[in-house]
């Protein structure tokens, strides 16, 4: 029984690791003592077990919000050329939004589970807000449909106030990360939303883009759908490199390995990068730009979106794994 006491009492003293401020990365004043680094061998915390599911449902309420948005402001401030991408982007809405519940309930193994989540409401719950704004936004999805069959209902205040939740829809997704205890979800909390939206609209007008340009005519309605693209992509590129300083050494699965290598070449080169220099670069020129080219670009935009939501779910899995980090982002804060 002894024998058993000193090999639990070992072990103990093995798992056991304790993180000061200093090491954290910043200074309180006074020492911080820290519980065992794990409990016998397993994490602090629970990583999600999300798949494929959660991963394409992330990335089509980005693309139905984004694409709602634009055929809105197309409709509300656009001229009788732009009827193509109006059309376009309620399509495109439509069968991103109607995919979506599916996927996730597929990801709930039951069906009824997500009904179950539209008994209540709480506002204070990420998950809860997600699924009625998700149900709301859907439901919007198809007024403008049904008004311009009955002639009666008003198409642009029904969209305008679906675009509302559309912006939720294409948000929300990032700030149900950041409302975790995963330390770099947690600690990008004021990042994660924009981040998740303007890369929700970017993948949203590329894929109109490219619809756009596998027909003929549109290039008025074109051009100004790749200004939007360069305004937009410009500011996930922002958004992305302040990751780096708000994350501090709680950004490693993200900035290092192999991962950050998936991530660089995928999102911020290819998927960013790539498209926006091509377009500027032609842009100088004075020329329209090629249909190739747009298709292309369209392309590496809507799979770099795709990649972004792939990593995110990644590095989470990886950051609940590291008891440290979970010590790490405790001490700072």
């Amino acid at each position: 029984m002894s024998q058993m006491d000193e090999h639990q009492a070992e072990r103990s003293r093995k798992t056991f690791s304790a993180l000061t401020p200093d090491q954290a990365g910043f200074s309180r004043g006074e020492r911080w003592s820290g519980q065992a680094s794990n409990y016998y061998h397993i994490p602090l915390i629970k990583k999600a077990h999300w798949g494929w599911e959660i991963i394409v449902y992330f990335f089509l309420g980005g693309l139905a919000g984004g694409s709602y948005l634009v055929s809105t402001l197309a409709h509300l401030f656009g001229s009788q050329e732009d009827a193509g991408l109006i059309r376009a982007g309620r399509y495109v809405s439509l069968i991103g939004i109607a995919i979506s519940p599916i996927l996730l309930m597929k990801d709930l193994g039951r069906p009824e589970r997500f009904l179950h989540m539209l008994r209540v409401l709480k506002l204070r719950s990420a998950m809860s807000l997600g699924t009625w704004g998700l149900t709301t936004f859907g439901l919007l999805d198809w007024f403008p449909w049904l008004a311009k069959l009955l002639k009666v209902l008003p198409v642009k205040i029904i969209e305008s106030v679906g675009s509302v939740f559309g912006l939720f829809v294409a948000s929300y997704t990032g700030v149900l990360l950041s409302a975790t205890a995963v330390p770099i979800w947690a600690r990008a909390r004021h990042l994660l939303g924009p981040l998740f939206l303007t890369s929700g609209l970017s993948t949203a007008l590329a894929s109109l883009s490219l619809i756009l340009s596998l027909g003929r005519g549109h290039r008025q309605t074109l051009e100004k759908v790749e200004r939007a693209e360069l305004a937009v992509m410009t500011t996930e590129l922002g958004l992305i490199s302040a990751l780096p300083v708000v994350l501090g050494p709680l950004g490693k699965p993200l900035l290092k390995g192999k991962t950050a290598v998936f991530f660089g070449a995928g999102t911020i080169g290819g998927g960013l990068l790539l498209p926006l220099l091509a377009r500027l670069a032609w842009r100088l020129t004075g020329k329209p730009t090629p249909r190739a080219l747009n298709s292309g670009a369209s392309l590496l935009v809507l799979a770099g979106g795709l990649i972004l939501r792939f990593v995110w779910i990644i590095v989470g899995r990886a950051s609940a794994n590291d008891p440290q980090a979970t010590h790490r982002y405790n001490a700072m804060n």
